[in-house]
């Protein structure tokens, strides 16, 4: 294979030269051709891989991923619950983004410590025994402000991912964050075993092109930076211009991206035709055929726009049935390295969204936005991630042609056949052949195995699929040297234990199932009725059928005793791996998947480690359970759940059992109704005596922007000058002439945006803002002649609501500006108008350093830093948002402060609520101030976002908070909220412990805050 090396080394090029070693030049580069074991060599042996699957430390192995964003998450201490509830999936690798916005607001200033640290995120990982993927970007998409660039990078010239000063100016962030990868990856003792180089570089316009040494330049900074690990892409669609072998600029794996409901949640019960893919494995076979077949994001739920349903109905478009029939047809493909975008989504708190979401990034995935696991998508994808966990021969399969008529009686259903190449193991995906529709159909299967080719059932009855569901039916499957010649029902997990070995299978409710054993032992019904399953030896098989039914029944067949359970008694089911102790838990290999147990417990099964004698289980419980552990070790005398003996019982299967009692604690909340609010006006800004000289003067005569050519004598957008965040301010100063009648603006915030208008104290009007529009042009009529050769001033009031994406490649839409593009006042020209502008306090010199440069905007309060815990408002006025608010247009500021005393123990999922009256009579905005981290925008009018999660560490559980409450009226009768409420959702009797608060810097006078 061809090699092209820089000083470490780079992309891996075309599969040729087997045999010798060539050196050619290509430019600059050195390219040389090497075998296939030297290739791998150059840079580091122990991530590894083939056309079938990677292999780490030489093992083969299934990546099967969640996506995360650790920014999304402002709590170090949270990562372990998440990596861990990722972990009892089955799945072994998380991915991430990294949002270089957060991490560069000022060009050359990189700062990443406190919450924007990400070596606790990695030491978490490690300590959950999870895989990472990295994905630095630069860029990230991600429903991201900017796509994750800094605003900043609005003023340089260049077109944005392209070689350009563009590239230079990502050198500082890569480089560090790349150093910091590198230090983490598998080749140094950390748990990152892939990076991916650039982000979705697919699409193209204004003439632009794939350029492949740009590719190679970004490749060439990280290998800079020592990174070894095997580079993926993830091309939007399924392309081949950037397949390994295709030159410089090449990466080592090709990737590729799917969504295939899209994102409209508005009709969840509706899938359209054609949107299951059916060609993956044959086009993979054009593209890559010589490395593992890699989906790098496949949908894992939806993003939701401001005006949207709400991501209750983006969970029921991409459900647990979606999951069932998308992800077991990607299996059909052959999938080796899958991963899910999102596993859990996060917050988008302090305005590090983009401007087409709102502040929840829920994205309705299998873990809530709050980390619950309560959805049943969560459940189905247990059972996918643990099948696959202990069905290691799947990666030896070669996918086959779909068929409608080879493998059952009924053309209503299509399979698809992965047969075994080193292995008899086969596997069967079963879907309806119209992948939509919701008819339950019976069949028969006609399936190869080592005893000949079999119909299914061969005691009777008949198989059935229910609508938008798909099954694996597997034959010749090796459980601990037994042969499953063939399961209808689909396997969960298997394990070998000291005395027996145990099979978990389940199945639909009241489908009838049949499962082959190439065994003569006696066969006998163990635990629950007998009716219902027949057995009967059939030609040296032991063949058991049976009608699936919620009541669990066990049979035995010599020393393996094989579990029939229903889908949902099997979604209580969990499969810990045995660790050595509570501090790590071991990174999945063959090993560490066989010496793990069965457990029985409802809600979280987290972890299992010994200790001498004494077996411990963490695990949480939203209610009383019965703890049911299977093959404990015979060593094992003791039972403890989260660190507490349980006095168990053991049956005559020597499974053990005991109960975890449950009581709902007392949880005590604020009244905010009856709490002691102080208010000030927070847009002094309007009174004659504001005194504006420290604001930034608006005097640069051009601008970089190549997106939006400047309409006005000098550039009104705010990134300019500095201000990329939150609420943007102007401050227009002319002298009147008398013949002024009217003043047009056009203002730019991105979707769901408003603005208002003043004249001195006099309110103009507002644009409230829509779903829909970006920008808009407004022109209103002033009150009153203006008196000439007097002194007047317009202020502007902009929601910036984030930066654009910059999905394709040559229209940089992350340039559109934000603020004022162009403006006109009757009987002037633009440049009798003076203008200032702000935003954030200090701009790219952002005063608060531990809750990063997006938090704040450029309100009077937010300037001062009385969002943050103690204001100086003793002797501010006394008024409510609630009872009081608003009587006239404008922005007041609310802070309050409460104390929290909830039980330790319990993980307590808590929301702001705000009254989601979608009433145009009175439209307003909020902002809502967290112990200084803003964590909801709430925008009534357009909605849908009304309920506001934060986690424990940004509240204090125990001890005191303060919120802060902005309130912009944008008519003229003023706003008040309908209800503002903090609600509890049910507490989690909790193993989770240790939460350490994010540091909540309180206030402190600010020297120049104006």
């Amino acid at each position: 294979m061809k090699l092209l090396l820089t000083s470490l080394a780079v992309a891996y090029l075309s599969a040729q030269a087997l045999g010798r070693a060539v050196s050619h030049k290509v430019g600059s580069y050195v390219l040389t051709e090497h075998p296939d074991s030297e290739k791998r060599a150059v840079l580091q042996d122990i991530v590894t891989w083939d056309n079938q699957s990677l292999y780490i430390h030489g093992e083969r192995i299934m990546i099967f991923s969640g996506e995360i964003h650790p920014f999304r998450l402002p709590v170090q201490a949270l990562h372990l619950d998440v990596f861990q509830k990722v972990k009892a999936l089955g799945f072994n690798t998380v991915s991430f983004y990294v949002d270089w916005a957060l991490l560069e607001g000022k060009p050359g200033s990189y700062r990443a410590d406190g919450i924007f640290n990400l070596q606790p995120f990695f030491d978490a990982a490690s300590q959950a025994g999870i895989y990472l993927l990295a994905r630095p970007g630069p860029y990230i998409n991600a429903e991201a402000s900017g796509g994750g660039y800094p605003g900043w990078l609005q003023r340089i010239s260049g077109v944005l991912r392209t070689r350009s000063d563009y590239l230079n100016a990502t050198a500082n962030y890569v480089n560090n964050i790349a150093t910091i990868i590198a230090k983490n990856q598998i080749t140094s003792g950390g748990p990152i075993i892939l990076y991916q180089p650039e982000n979705e570089y697919t699409y193209f316009g204004n003439g632009e092109s794939f350029d492949p040494q740009y590719m190679q330049d970004v490749i060439d900074y990280a290998r800079d930076a020592g990174v070894v690990v095997p580079f993926i892409n993830n091309d939007a669609a399924a392309l081949a211009h950037d397949a390994p072998g295709s030159g410089v600029g090449a990466v080592d794996i090709y990737g590729h991206d799917s969504y295939p409901l899209g994102f409209d949640c508005a009709n969840p019960s509706t899938w359209p035709s054609g949107s299951l893919p059916t060609t993956f494995h044959e086009t993979h076979l054009e593209q890559s055929p010589s490395t593992p077949y890699a989906i790098v994001e496949f949908q894992g739920g939806s993003f939701d726009p401001w005006g949207g349903v709400g991501f209750d109905k983006c969970n029921a478009l991409i459900n647990d049935q979606f999951a069932s029939v998308f992800y077991k047809n990607n299996l059909a493909s052959g999938v080796a390295i899958l991963n899910l975008y999102m596993i859990h989504g996060g917050t988008n708190w302090g305005n590090l969204g983009h401007p087409g979401g709102y502040t929840s990034y829920d994205y309705a995935a299998s873990i809530s936005e709050s980390r619950n696991v309560t959805r049943e998508k969560y459940s189905e994808l247990k059972l996918i991630g643990n099948f696959l966990k202990v069905s290691t021969s799947y990666l030896d399969t070669v996918p086959g042609n779909a068929s409608t008529t080879e493998y059952t009686n009924t053309s209503g259903l299509t399979v698809t056949p992965l047969i075994g190449k080193g292995t008899n193991s086969s596997f069967f995906v079963v879907r309806h052949t119209d992948y939509s529709s919701t008819d339950v159909t019976s069949y028969t299967l006609k399936v190869p195995t080592s005893a000949g080719t079999l119909t299914v059932p061969q005691l009777g009855g008949a198989l059935t699929l229910n609508g938008r569901d798909s099954k694996v039916h597997v034959a010749d499957y090796n459980v601990s040297g037994t042969n499953i010649l063939y399961s209808t029902a689909e396997i969960f997990t298997w394990k070998k234990f000291a005395d027996y070995s145990a099979l978990v299978v389940y199945g639909g409710q009241d489908e009838h199932h049949e499962l082959a054993i190439s065994s003569k032992d006696s066969v006998s019904v163990v635990d629950g009725s007998q009716g219902g399953v027949t057995t009967k030896s059939v030609g040296g098989q032991v063949v058991i059928a049976w009608d699936v039914s919620s009541s669990r029944r066990i049979v035995k067949v010599g020393d393996l005793l094989v579990f029939l359970l229903d889908r949902n008694s099997a979604y209580n089911y969990w499969v810990p791996q045995i660790d050595s102790s509570a501090q790590k838990t071991d990174f999945s290999t063959q090993s560490s998947i066989a010496d793990s147990l069965i457990v029985n417990a409802g809600y979280l099964v987290r972890t299992a480690y010994l200790q001498g004698t004494k077996l411990h289980l963490t695990a949480d419980f939203n209610a009383a359970t019965n703890v049911e552990v299977i093959g404990a070790p015979s060593s094992a005398k003791s039972l403890y759940i989260n660190g507490v003996q349980h006095d168990h019982k053991t049956d005559s299967n020597g499974f053990w059992s005991a109960t975890v009692k449950y009581s709902a604690p007392k949880i005590s909340l604020p009244d905010f109704t009856k709490s002691e609010w102080k208010y000030f006006d927070s847009l002094p800004e309007l009174q004659s005596s504001y005194d504006d000289s420290s604001w930034v003067a608006a005097t640069h005569n051009s601008s970089n922007n190549n997106v939006a050519p400047l309409d006005t004598p000098v550039s009104l957008y705010s990134s300019d000058y500095g201000f990329h965040t939150g609420y943007l301010l102007y401050r227009g100063h002319f002298v009147a002439n008398g013949n002024e009648s009217s003043f047009t603006v056009a203002t730019q915030g991105g979707t769901g945006f408003g603005s208002s208008v003043w004249l001195n104290e006099s309110f103009l009007g507002s644009w409230d803002g829509n779903a829909n529009d970006a920008n808009q042009s407004s022109t209103y009529k002033l009150p009153t002649t203006l008196k000439s050769g007097s002194n007047y001033v317009l202020t502007v009031v902009i929601d910036n609501l984030g930066l654009d994406e910059n999905f394709e490649v040559g229209i940089d839409e992350m340039k559109d500006p934000r603020g004022i593009l162009d403006y006109n006042l009757s009987g002037h020209s633009q440049s009798d108008i003076k203008w200032k502008l702000t935003g954030n306090l200090g701009g790219e010199d952002y005063i608060d350093l531990v809750r990063g440069p997006l938090n704040e905007g450029g309100l009077y309060a937010e300037r001062q830093g009385w969002h943050q815990p103690t204001p100086p408002s003793k002797n501010w006025e006394t008024s409510s948002p609630l009872s009081t608010g608003l009587s006239q247009p404008g922005v007041g500021f609310y802070s309050t402060s409460f104390n929290l005393d909830l039980p330790k123990g319990f993980d307590i999922p808590l929301y702001f609520v705000f009254d989601n009256n979608t009433s145009t009579e009175q439209p307003y905005r909020v902002q809502l101030y967290v112990n200084g981290y803003q964590f909801g925008k709430f925008v009534p009018h357009i909605g849908p976002q009304g309920e506001f999660p934060v986690p424990q560490g940004i509240l204090n559980y125990q001890g005191e908070n303060w919120i802060a409450v902005t309130l912009w009226a944008h008519e003229s009768n003023g706003a008040k909220l309908g209800s503002f409420e903090l609600i509890n959702r049910t507490p989690v009797l909790t193993a989770l412990s240790g939460i350490t608060a994010s540091e909540q810097p309180a206030y402190k006078k600010r020297a120049g805050a104006y």
